[in-house]
């Protein structure tokens, strides 16, 4: 029989063995810390344990801000979550904690970045219109551009031709990388996270997270973060400058992001969701990845989460807004904004 605790972080974090719903990328605790720190969330634990083994843990964050309302996401910002649990027993227990923190908290809804559906009936709506895009690595990385189509090593190759250096580092990147992703975020019509968030990740993951900057002259033009763990090299963040895509600095980015993935030993490449087709879609299928299921299911009290989505017909015209202010005001107001947004 479990017992089900539902308590604040900081707290253990269990390691569940033999587990029908796995662990995903996004159970560890150096996630859990960097998030919770970063975006200035409070963090919760539902825990399941029988006897002294712990069978379950589904990792939670109060998402709340000023103006769309509260939200109880597992977890925000990265792209998977929800249950890590040992049976559908389990399972089903930690979500009906869950529902009930989504009660208590009088949260508009409950989000779990799922890959494996779990068959709960309080779950009234899912999402499944993205997919995670992986990519199997080879043994070399010398195998990377051997493994690529002549266009896009066509791209590759001629990204050469514009004098580009590529840096790999942590926290004295930092700034570069921000700049570049502010001004892109800025560009998409997205408000921009805080740079506190990278600064956390850059520090809870230690040599596990770097940054990649390619830099034209002195100016930074590209810029991704990378976090290898447990056999996976995954890119939470990513930009280039538009003005700079003309000399394939973004190709030349993920070259080197791909082989160092494999200078550290992954298995995979990890590059994010993607809707099936979109361009960001075709990007990633071009270097070797190949679409995972994900279904985010959620549990809603009110309001409809489909409002939330950027492309929403209400969203539309704040996106056109935010595209025309200037980046450095974005960089004042947006994280204030985005850490409200589930």
């Amino acid at each position: 029989m479990n017992q089900i605790q539902t308590h604040r972080w900081p707290s253990d974090w269990p390691l569940i063995h033999d587990a029908t719903y796995g662990r995903l990328n996004a159970h560890h605790e150096s996630w859990i810390n960097s998030i919770g720190k970063g975006l200035r969330h409070q963090t919760y634990l539902a825990t399941a344990t029988c006897g002294d083994q712990a069978t379950g843990v589904l990792p939670l964050n109060l998402v709340s801000g000023p103006l769309f309302g509260r939200f109880l996401v597992s977890i925000p910002y990265v792209n998977t979550g929800g249950v890590w649990a040992k049976d559908n027993e389990t399972a089903v227990q930690l979500i009906d904690a869950a529902c009930d923190l989504a009660d208590e908290l009088d949260v508009n809804y409950l989000e779990l970045r799922h890959e494996s559906p779990v068959d709960h009936p309080r779950l009234n709506f899912e999402r499944t219109e993205k997919v995670h895009m992986r990519m199997p690595l080879p043994e070399t990385t010398e195998g990377i551009m051997k493994n690529l189509k002549s266009k896009v090593r066509s791209q590759v190759k001629k990204s050469g031709e514009f004098g580009l250096q590529v840096n790999f580092g942590a926290d004295e990147l930092l700034d570069s990388f921000y700049a570049v992703f502010a001004h892109n975020m800025r560009d998409l019509g997205t408000p921009v996270f805080s740079r506190n968030l990278f600064a956390y990740v850059l520090k809870e993951f230690g040599d596990d997270a770097e940054i990649c900057v390619v830099r034209k002259e002195d100016r930074p033009v590209a810029a991704g973060l990378l976090v290898h763990c447990d056999g996976v090299t995954e890119v939470p963040s990513a930009s280039c400058l538009r003005e700079f895509n003309r000399m394939n600095a973004n190709m030349l980015m993920y070259r080197h992001l791909l082989e160092r993935a494999v200078e550290r030993r992954s298995h995979t490449f990890d590059f994010g969701r993607s809707s099936e087709g979109s361009g960001t879609y075709k990007f990633k299928a071009q270097w070797g990845a190949v679409p995972h299921p994900a279904c985010w299911q959620y549990y809603v009290r009110k309001g409809d989460p489909n409002d939330m989505r950027p492309d929403s017909d209400g969203k539309q015209r704040l996106v056109k807004i935010w595209q025309r202010l200037p980046v450095w005001l974005t960089r004042l107001i947006g994280p204030t904004i985005v850490r409200g947004i589930p």
